[in-house]
């Protein structure tokens, strides 16, 4: 897994500290990008929470989640959480360590009061000494919450007095894209009182009870509506949710006495196969949302959801255009960016779903809308680095690809891939999915998205072409819809090492 270092500067740690029976809650900034451009040390709100104490359980739960590892627990996991102010509510997100735990803390308008919030998306500190100081937070004493340095920080600071490098992973970043786009497909499928969301969510483990080999797919539980509560099921009955390790709904516990409701989003019946949940509690002026990877060893760079999104030229220059129409919005209105771009609604779907690659938009499955962020550092290493694109791409580029039929013909169509000493037979389905002979598609089904070799046919029907240096050799006796062969050496991949 490659890891880049995020250099984070603040001007000083935030802190929790107590002026004249109010609470002044602190939390400074790092590098993020504002309407205005990009900022040191932007500001986003100086006001008060209207409940205090949820709200600062709320983001210790975020932090909890930004500071460990569900999966491989003995390997480090740190992040600040990110921050976006969207002009009348903040939300504060993050991943833990392996990719399968993305939280979010929505602080609603009516959990804001008497100033403002701005616009932008930055970094936040969120330190030892802080999260102490919020965990000892009582009482109903106004906590005055200010995103961002002060005046006298603004007026005084020469420069960064704390800086923290932190481990970035790539997955890490491309989680940010996947899980919007996993989210996107969910409807609510529950919904719970607070003494009933309480009652569920205290009697689940707080450990992983299965080890071994295995472990992760036999974990999974399923829970289905019954009555007013939530029944655990082993099987994927109708009208069931999955609830992949229970365990890592952990960080609730820490707003459970704040619960007012308990959500539950997720897809349609999948058919006995694990798939994402999103388990949201409802709090006084905001939403805490842990959205869980089908299985704890399963992290949400993985799941292949953009990938069909990243392999078409269309989306890519309509999300050029979608781009610059967005403004920070919590709330975007696709029809109403159908109408500014003069696009149909399914291609700003689209383009939104390409931006997500970039971490330039969330969806919120509460709203069922996604929101605009920016993320304070290179999204793009998401698409760069995702290893089956890259593959279909070198296999394009490699002219392995040969198509039976041409794009434009009707009925399915077949093609085959040549990968390393194999070639593997791709065939189109209803309703144009790609299946494959090849043993990603054996073990997931389209799953966890398209295989390299049915990426590669399908860039191969859109007729994209690579940028990776190839040879000019004379093209065979393929199809003229094929990428042209070549002399060049086949895909580095093979078989036996399939890139997932």
């Amino acid at each position: 897994m490659s890891r880049s270092i995020q250099a984070l500067a603040y001007a000083r740690p935030s802190a929790l500290t107590t002026e004249g029976g109010t609470g002044l809650l602190g939390l400074e900034t790092s590098g993020g990008l504002t309407p205005v451009g990009r900022e040191a040390h932007p500001q986003f709100f100086a006001g008060f929470l209207s409940s205090p104490q949820a709200a600062a359980r709320g983001l210790l739960a975020v932090a909890d989640v930004a500071a460990t590892r569900y999966h491989q627990r003995t390997l480090r996991a740190s992040l600040d959480p990110v921050v976006t102010a969207g002009g009348d509510r903040l939300r504060f997100e993050s991943f833990s360590g392996c990719c399968g735990v993305y939280a979010r803390l929505d602080v609603l308008p009516e959990g804001l009061a008497g100033a403002d919030t701005g616009h932008g998306t930055t970094n936040v500190d969120v330190n030892n000494p802080l999260r102490e100081a919020l965990s000892r937070l009582s009482g109903d004493e106004p906590l005055h919450l200010r995103v961002g340095p002060d005046e006298l920080a603004v007026t005084t600071a020469d420069g960064p007095v704390v800086e923290k490098k932190v481990p970035l992973p790539d997955r890490w970043l491309r989680g940010f894209a996947e899980a919007q786009v996993i989210t996107a497909g969910f409807d609510l499928r529950a919904e719970l009182s607070a003494a009933e969301a309480v009652r569920f969510l205290r009697t689940l483990p707080r450990t992983t009870t299965t080890t071994g080999a295995g472990a992760a797919g036999r974990g999974s539980l399923w829970v289905v509506p019954a009555g007013r509560t939530l029944r655990p099921t082993t099987r994927p009955v109708p009208g069931a949710v999955c609830l992949p390790g229970p365990e890592r709904l952990t960080a609730l516990q820490r707003v459970l006495r704040h619960a007012t409701a308990l959500r539950v989003y997720g897809p349609a019946a999948p058919g006995g196969a694990a798939t994402a949940a999103a388990w949201e509690v409802t709090l006084p002026g905001m939403r805490l949302t842990l959205t869980l990877s089908p299985e704890p060893s399963r992290g949400f760079s993985g799941e292949g959801a953009v990938l069909e999104a990243l392999a078409t030229d269309e989306a890519a220059a309509d999300a050029d255009l979608v781009s610059v129409l967005l403004s920070w919005e919590p709330r975007i209105d696709t029809a109403d960016l159908a109408a500014q771009s003069a696009l149909s609604p399914q291609r700003v779907r689209a383009a939104l779903t390409r931006l997500g690659t970039a971490g330039r938009v969330g969806y919120d499955a509460a709203d069922a809308a996604y929101f605009h962020r920016e993320l304070p550092y290179d999204a793009g290493r998401a698409e760069a680095r995702n290893p089956r694109l890259t593959a279909a791409r070198t296999l394009l580029a490699d002219g392995a690809v040969h198509l039976h039929t041409p794009a434009t013909a009707p009925g399915p169509g077949t093609a085959t891939v040549r990968s390393g000493e194999r070639h593997y037979q791709v065939r189109e389905a209803a309703g144009g999915v790609l299946s494959c002979t090849c043993q990603w598609w054996a073990d997931y089904r389209g799953r966890r998205g398209p295989c390299k070799h049915a990426l590669a046919v399908r860039m191969a029907r859109r007729g994209r072409t690579t940028t990776a240096p190839t040879a000019t050799a004379p093209a065979t006796t393929a199809p003229a819809t094929t990428a042209p062969a070549t002399t060049a050496p086949t895909a580095t991949v093979t078989a036996a090492g399939e890139t997932r």
